[in-house]
């Protein structure tokens, strides 16, 4: 089986990852796509990073929630 050109399935690629988990290069195609545009946050060093990181999760989440 051949294997798709990653550059021309957009939104197929999620899918397809998720169907091929052992594909690596498909896995790799997924990541490099992530938006470059995206808030950037701090990885949490004291509790209350942890509960302003936790705030913004649970927002987050709320947000995808439809």
């Amino acid at each position: 089986m051949t294997k798709p050109d990653f550059n021309k399935i957009r939104q197929e690629l999620r899918s397809y990852v998720l169907a091929h988990r052992e594909d690596d290069d498909a896995i790799e195609a997924l990541i490099k796509r992530g938006n470059a545009d995206s808030p950037k946050y701090p990885f949490p060093q004291t509790e209350e990073d942890i509960q302003q990181m936790a705030k913004i999760l649970r927002k987050k989440l709320e947000s995808n929630q439809v």
